[in-house]
C-alpha cells in the first residue's frame, strides 16, 4: 500500500485512530476520533495523547505506554473514560501500538459505553433484591470489606433485624402480599435510615440498608461514631416499624428484633462482625422480640464458653476426662451409711474441674449424655462392687442419675443387664434416679424399661420429688422404690426460729403417702442437725446433704466403710406391684 493510500484508509476508517510521536503527541488524527471527542481531527494534531486518554495517570501505566512509544514494549490496551467536548463521558478502550516506522505509534479508541452502561445494569440487577431494590448480601458484603479497611472514624456499626411475625403473614396472604410487606418495611427501613443520618445522630455518614434473603435485613454505618449512635438507629428503625401496614385492603403488623453490634474497625473481619450481629439478634429474640439488644462481649463470651463444651463432650468420654464423687445416703434412725449417689465431674483442660449443671444440660441437648451416662453406669456400679468386696456384711447401693434420653435414645434395659452382669453387682445394688417431670406421664417405651428394670431388682427412685405435685396419681402405676424429696421442701428446717408450718405439713403428707405407697423416702439438702431431727422425726427413711458429708472420692467412702457397724437385720420396705 502506498503512502497516499495509507493516508485515505486512515482518515476514511471509521475506528477512531491517531499516528503518535515517541513524546506522546498527535501526529495526525482521523475523522473518527474527532468525531469521537466532539472536535475536528486537526484540532487534534500536537495534542498529547496522556490529556486525551489519561494514560499518564498513574505509574504502572505510565511505563508501559512510554516503554509502547520508545518501541520496546508491544501493544497495549487499558480501559479509560474520557471526555467529550459538550461535558458527557464516554468509556473507551484505547490500544498503543508500535509500528514499523520508528519513533511512531498507532493509537485506537474503541467506544465500548453501551457495553459497559449493560454491564453496569446487569452488575445492578446482580447486586440488588428484586423485590425492595435494596442492595443484597454480595453487595452488602462488599461494602462492608472496603468500610472495614476505610472507615475515616477507625469504628464500624451494624443494626441486623428479622421480622417478627412475617412467616404468619406469608402463610395467610401469600407469597405475593408477603412480597408487598416486604418491600414497604424496606421503604421505612431506608427514610429511616435517611432521617437519622441527616438528623445529627448519624454525623452525614453513609447508612447503607440491605436485605440479606428472607425477612433479614442489615444497615451498614460504615463510618460510626460510638455505641450511642447505633443504639439510636435501633431504636429509630423498632418504632418506625410498630405502625401497621396498609396492604391489600388490610392492615398488616409486624414488629423487628434488632442485634446491634458496634466496635474498631482494626482487626475485625466480615464474618466476625456478622457472627456477632447474628447472635446479638438471637438475643433480642430471645428476649422476647420486638426489641434491639447490643452486643455484649461477656455474654457471648459465655456462649462460646457453652458451645466450646458441647463440642468438647463426647470426645472427653473417649479421652477419658470424667470422674465420679461419691456423695453419702445415710439412715436417718442410726446416722448408719445406706447408699452413695454417684456424682460425674469433667476435669476439662482449659475450664478445670466442672461441676454437672455445667455440662449434663448441654449433653442433654447433644446426644452426649447416652455415652457419658454409659461410662457413669459401668463406672459406678464396677465402684460398688469394689465396696461389696471390702465390706460384703455392708448393703450399700449405689444411686446413679438417668436422663430421660438415656431411655430414648439407647437400650437402658440391656446397659444395665451388661454392666451387672460383667461387675458382678446385684440388681439390688443399683438404685437408678429420674426426675419427677421425666417419670411422671410416663408411657410406651420409658414406662416399658422401667418396669423390666424393675423386675430385674434394680431399684428405681424419683428425683427432685415434689415440684409436679399434681401428677401424684401416677405413683400407683410406676415401678418406684423411692422418693427423693426435693431440697425446697427441707431448706424452711434449718433451724428452729422463722418455722413455716407449711413445709412440715406438706413434707409430712408427702412421706406419709410414700409410705402408704410403699415407698421410702430421702430427703435431700439436709444441712444442719434441726433439719435432721425435724426430718427424722416426721418420719423420713434416710437423707443425703452437708449435714453428713460433701460428695467425695471412693477412697473416702471406703473408709467410712471401714468403720460401719453392721446394720440389724430388717426387711427393705416392698416397693409397689408393676402394673
Amino acid at each position: 500500500m502506498t503512502q497516499s493510500d495509507f493516508r485515505a484508509a486512515f482518515g476514511a476508517a471509521q475506528l477512531a485512530m491517531a499516528i503518535v510521536d515517541r513524546d506522546g503527541r498527535v501526529v495526525t488524527a482521523n475523522r473518527a476520533l474527532g468525531t469521537l471527542l466532539g472536535t475536528s481531527p486537526e484540532s487534534l494534531t500536537s495534542a498529547t495523547v496522556s490529556d486525551l486518554t489519561g494514560l499518564g495517570g498513574d505509574d504502572p501505566m505510565r511505563r508501559r505506554y512510554h516503554e509502547t512509544l520508545l518501541g520496546r514494549g508491544g501493544r497495549m490496551t487499558c480501559t479509560r473514560r474520557l471526555k467529550h467536548t459538550d461535558g458527557h463521558t464516554l468509556w473507551a478502550e484505547v490500544t498503543v501500538t508500535p509500528t514499523e516506522r520508528e519513533g511512531e505509534a498507532l493509537l485506537a479508541v474503541t467506544d465500548i459505553s453501551e457495553h459497559r452502561d449493560l454491564q453496569e445494569r446487569l452488575r445492578h440487577l446482580e447486586m440488588h433484591d428484586p423485590v425492595t431494590k435494596l442492595p443484597n448480601r454480595t453487595l452488602f458484603f462488599e461494602r462492608l470489606a472496603t468500610a472495614l479497611a476505610e472507615t475515616a472514624t477507625g469504628r464500624i456499626g451494624v443494626c441486623y433485624l428479622d421480622l417478627d411475625g412475617f412467616k404468619a403473614v406469608n402463610d395467610t396472604h401469600g407469597h405475593r402480599v408477603g412480597d408487598e410487606l416486604l418491600n414497604a418495611v424496606a421503604q421505612r427501613l431506608r427514610l429511616c435510615s435517611q432521617d437519622h443520618e441527616h438528623s445529627g445522630d448519624g454525623g452525614g455518614q453513609g447508612h447503607l440498608v440491605a436485605r440479606l434473603g428472607g425477612d433479614e435485613f442489615v444497615i451498614l454505618v460504615e463510618n460510626s461514631t460510638g455505641t450511642e449512635q447505633l443504639s439510636g438507629l435501633a431504636q429509630a428503625v423498632t418504632l418506625a416499624l410498630q405502625p401497621p401496614f396498609e396492604l391489600a385492603g388490610q392492615r398488616m403488623a409486624v414488629s423487628a428484633s434488632v442485634g446491634v453490634v458496634e466496635r474498631e474497625a482494626e482487626g475485625t473481619t466480615p464474618t466476625e462482625l456478622m457472627q456477632a450481629a447474628d447472635t446479638t439478634l438471637y438475643w433480642a429474640k430471645a428476649d422476647g422480640r420486638a426489641r434491639w439488644t447490643l452486643f455484649d462481649p461477656e455474654r457471648n463470651a459465655h456462649r462460646m464458653t457453652r458451645q466450646a463444651l458441647s463440642s468438647a463432650l463426647r470426645g472427653a468420654v473417649e479421652r477419658g476426662e470424667f470422674l465420679l464423687e461419691y456423695q453419702p445416703i445415710v439412715g436417718f434412725d442410726d446416722d448408719g451409711l445406706r447408699g452413695v449417689e454417684a456424682l460425674v465431674r469433667w476435669q476439662h483442660p482449659q475450664f478445670g474441674v466442672l461441676p454437672p449443671n455445667r455440662f449434663v444440660g448441654l449433653a442433654e441437648e447433644n446426644g452426649a449424655i447416652v455415652p457419658l451416662g454409659r461410662w457413669v453406669l459401668e463406672e459406678s456400679c464396677r465402684q460398688a462392687r469394689r465396696w461389696m468386696r471390702e465390706r460384703p456384711d455392708v448393703p450399700l447401693f449405689v444411686s446413679v442419675n438417668v436422663a430421660v434420653r438415656q431411655v430414648w435414645d439407647a437400650d437402658l434395659v440391656a446397659d444395665v443387664a451388661r454392666v451387672l452382669e460383667e461387675t458382678g453387682l446385684p440388681a439390688d445394688r443399683l438404685q437408678l434416679e429420674l426426675t419427677e417431670s421425666a417419670v411422671m406421664g410416663s408411657a410406651g417405651r420409658p414406662l416399658q424399661a422401667l418396669q423390666a428394670l424393675s423386675g430385674m431388682g434394680v431399684r428405681i427412685a424419683i428425683d427432685d420429688f415434689g415440684t409436679g405435685y399434681s401428677n401424684l396419681a401416677y405413683l400407683s402405676r410406676l415401678p418406684v422404690r423411692v422418693l427423693k424429696l426435693d431440697g425446697m421442701f427441707v431448706r424452711g428446717f434449718r433451724a428452729a426460729r422463722h418455722q413455716n408450718p407449711a413445709d412440715e405439713t406438706i413434707v409430712t403428707a408427702l412421706v406419709q403417702l410414700a409410705h402408704q405407697l410403699g415407698l421410702t423416702v430421702t430427703a435431700e439438702c439436709v444441712e444442719g442437725p434441726a433439719q435432721a431431727e425435724r426430718l427424722r422425726r416426721i418420719g423420713c427413711d434416710t437423707g443425703q446433704g452437708w449435714h453428713y458429708a460433701k460428695p467425695m472420692a471412693a477412697r473416702r467412702v471406703s473408709a467410712l466403710l471401714a468403720v460401719q457397724p453392721a446394720p440389724p437385720e430388717h426387711p427393705a420396705p416392698p416397693g409397689p406391684e408393676a402394673p
